[in-house]
């Protein structure tokens, strides 16, 4: 059976807490490095589903793994076969539905709490509210035909669903690791970040483990929701060079 293709762009962005989820259920996957030069997927069609992770990078930006990825998630929505986009992948499915992407109010780094809408409420364990990890700066409008999952206070529209496509502007694949390894790498941009939506290191790190369980509890949820539209494969999962 077919497996999902996993597009990973930074070393500290992988998929964490997703594998775990994969590996449970018995879903194979992929995972391709398409910023580090490794070819992206040509056809989504060749995968039962197309995961796009975090990226330092902006959507807008003019690079051409940027626009393969783009080409690839239209293929994908042409074809119907499920994307489930973190941060940077929500916005690059934003754009391949054809919806603006533009530089947020101000930079959201850190927990926060999302408040999740009626719509989307059932397929995320019939929460209200979520906390979730964010580190980005540009947002994205709703496509047309989606609906708002998730809305927070310093960054309007932080979640969508269209069909079996899933856009989530945060990070629920973070792991306790992943998020001591992200604040590492990134002091000195922390030391430059301001506003509102800005945690220290000291403070993202704060009562990670209870932070940590509780996000995998709403991630659960979505990739459970979001695996329903997938064709569900029996191999185990397999990895190309990390």
């Amino acid at each position: 059976m077919k497996p999902l293709a996993i597009l990973q762009h930074e070393p500290t962005q992988g998929p964490g807490f997703l594998c775990e989820y994969l590996h449970r259920h018995g879903i194979a996957f992929r995972i391709f490095h398409p910023a580090q030069g490794q070819e992206s997927p040509l056809q989504a069609r060749d995968f039962s589903g197309v995961v796009v992770l975090g990226s330092d990078h902006s959507v807008n930006d003019d690079c051409p793994w940027i626009s393969a990825e783009l080409q690839l998630l239209r293929g994908a929505l042409a074809s119907d076969i499920p994307v489930l986009g973190h941060c940077f992948g929500a916005q690059l499915l934003a754009r391949a539905m054809g919806a603006r992407v533009w530089r947020n109010a101000c930079p959201n780094i850190g927990w926060s709490r999302v408040w999740i809408t009626p719509t989307a409420q059932g397929a995320l364990g019939h929460k209200t509210q979520a906390t979730l990890f964010n580190w980005h700066y540009d947002t994205f409008e709703i496509p047309r035909g989606a609906a708002r999952t998730m809305y927070g206070k310093h960054c309007l529209n932080k979640g969508f669903v269209k069909g079996r496509h899933w856009g989530f502007q945060g990070h629920l694949e973070v792991t306790e690791a992943s998020v001591r390894a992200w604040c590492r790498q990134g002091r000195q941009e922390l030391s430059c970040a301001q506003g509102p939506a800005v945690q220290t290191e000291a403070q993202m790190l704060q009562s990670l483990p209870q932070r940590t369980q509780e996000l995998h509890a709403v991630a659960s949820a979505a990739y459970g929701t979001w695996a329903q539209g997938l064709v569900r494969p029996c191999a185990v999962a397999v990895r190309t060079r990390m």
